[in-house]
């Protein structure tokens, strides 16, 4: 198992569609592993491929739940439906979203309360749940990934406004820019973030 790098947002493999697995053999099963390893030392919730430069429709996790879904897995070529997120604006203490590509901040975003999740597991059998609450938050967020989005370009006017500030103070938006889980567990400077919601 290794830890891989984590791209960083402007990355193009994390603003494009990633592809369908289409044999889940040992360089997948290596890959996933991998995945674990990263997403373990970077004290993230979830991660999928394209975040570590793989276009390839995987994402993991490792969120506890009251969904009866164990609290560590993977999907393949999954396929995510959410309800409709509630009218309203997002609460900024409640509803606040991180991820290991933007690393080091958050900003509040509404998302549906319940999502089916479907795929394969890494035996191959398929896969099918029902997650809610934060799980869902999470299974929502890794799938955007896998469609070239991350959570910022889902940001309402006003905390998109306040992402895009961010993302010029450190300089990220350009090609290449990663840190490394476990090295650089702090790469940017924020003793202070809590990471457990980082998906």
């Amino acid at each position: 198992m290794t830890i891989r790098p984590v791209l960083i947002t402007g990355d193009p493999v994390l603003h494009r569609r990633a592809v369908a697995v289409e044999t889940i053999d040992d360089e997948i099963r290596t890959l996933v592993a991998d995945m674990f390893e990263t997403m373990d030392a970077a004290r993230g919730v979830g991660l999928a491929a394209p975040q570590i430069g793989v276009g390839l429709r995987i994402y993991t996790w490792d969120m506890a739940n009251d969904d009866g879904v164990p609290a560590r897995g993977v999907v393949i070529n999954p396929y995510v439906s959410a309800t409709k997120p509630a009218a309203g604006h997002p609460d900024p203490h409640e509803e606040a979203e991180g991820c290991l590509s933007v690393p080091g901040e958050s900003f509040p975003l509404r998302r549906g309360e319940k999502a089916e999740v479907s795929g394969l597991a890494l035996d191959g059998t398929e896969l099918h749940f029902t997650a809610t609450g934060w799980f869902a938050r999470c299974m929502q967020h890794e799938y955007d990934h896998l469609g070239g989005f991350l959570y910022l370009d889902r940001l309402d006017e006003r905390w998109s406004r306040k992402a895009k500030k961010a993302i010029r103070k450190h300089g990220w938006g350009v090609p290449g820019l990663s840190w490394m889980p476990g090295v650089d567990p702090d790469p940017f400077g924020h003793d202070d973030v809590e990471h457990e919601h980082d998906l």
